[in-house]
């Protein structure tokens, strides 16, 4: 193989290192830390002692009880601030823990099966076990018109059936490309690296390309933080579901840190040793001979 085709051989791979490495550890994160359900409920869990997530709820849940409940208009105001305190305090028990984990559960199974089955049906999840379970507790608490809370079998959608032939593909594309993006990106540097004449330089264009990459996906991160924030509809809380958003991709914001200041370590650490080489490249060359003077020859 020529010099010039390995150099552009080992420039090739490690440009399509960099370029895989942001795109592998996002698909990394959909499938190990989003579709498996263990890893999804502890990352959801501790959302509910987040107070803008208890306010949001605390919101929903007085203003649906107070469409339901008719109360008198002098009375309205002072009903509605005791059944919000009230519901507030909910939010802060083990019961409000358990049923938070359960539906957020419930909810991850659902999407996943649809996803995982070909069925076209669009994706629910029922809120009459939490509502019984709210009822009992504001019950036990007498709360005025509690026991007048109706037990609806209210279905919420979670996704629609137009949906879910897209997120289909794009799920089965994550379940394969989220182990062999990582290990291709990693075979891809490597054989770069060594392919290379020049490897401090090859391991220096890899540090800053892998370092570019990270800095890309903390953007995107929070560009779609804004998108998903700006898409929401009217009526949902955007300081919760920012909570939510933050708390999801926590991990995947992490790994693009740690990515970015490893790429930028490798770099430095690979300049630095260039720059010492050359010195003792330089030292240890041998100082050119001086040139004798002319005799002069005397008349």
């Amino acid at each position: 193989m020529s010099r010039r085709v390995r150099s552009m051989l080992s420039a090739v791979l490690i440009g399509l290192a960099c370029l895989l490495t942001p795109l592998g550890v996002l698909a990394a994160w959909a499938k190990y830390g989003i579709e498996d359900g263990a890893r999804y409920a502890a990352t959801t869990a501790p959302l509910a002692s987040d107070a803008l997530v208890r306010d949001a709820i605390a919101s929903a849940v007085t203003d649906g009880i107070m469409r339901t409940v008719h109360v008198r208009q002098p009375l309205e105001g002072s009903v509605h601030a005791f059944v919000h305190d009230a519901v507030r305090s909910f939010t802060g028990t083990e019961a409000f823990r358990s049923a938070w984990d359960t539906a957020n559960l419930s909810a991850h199974d659902a999407v996943m099966r649809a996803l995982r089955d070909d069925g076209d049906r669009p994706v629910t999840i029922d809120l009459a076990p939490a509502t019984e379970r709210l009822k009992r507790q504001l019950a036990d608490e007498h709360v005025p018109f509690a026991t007048r809370i109706p037990v609806a079998h209210r279905q919420i959608t979670l996704l629609q059936s137009e949906d879910l032939t897209k997120l289909r593909k794009g799920f089965h594309v994550l379940e394969v490309t989220g182990f062999w993006l990582p290990v291709a990106s990693a075979c891809f540097a490597l054989t770069g690296i060594l392919l290379s004449l020049y490897r401090r330089r090859a391991v220096l264009a890899t540090g800053l390309g892998t370092a570019l990459g990270a800095g890309l996906l903390a953007v995107a991160i929070a560009v779609g933080r804004r998108m998903t924030l700006d898409d929401l509809p009217a009526g949902v809380s955007h300081p919760a579901a920012g909570a939510v958003y933050d708390a999801l991709t926590e991990t995947l914001r992490m790994v693009s840190w740690i990515l970015l200041g490893l790429g930028l370590a490798v770099a430095l650490g690979a300049w630095l040793t260039r720059r010492y080489v050359r010195r003792r490249r330089a030292s240890a060359a041998p100082a050119p001979a001086a040139a004798e003077e002319p005799t002069r020859v005397q008349a």
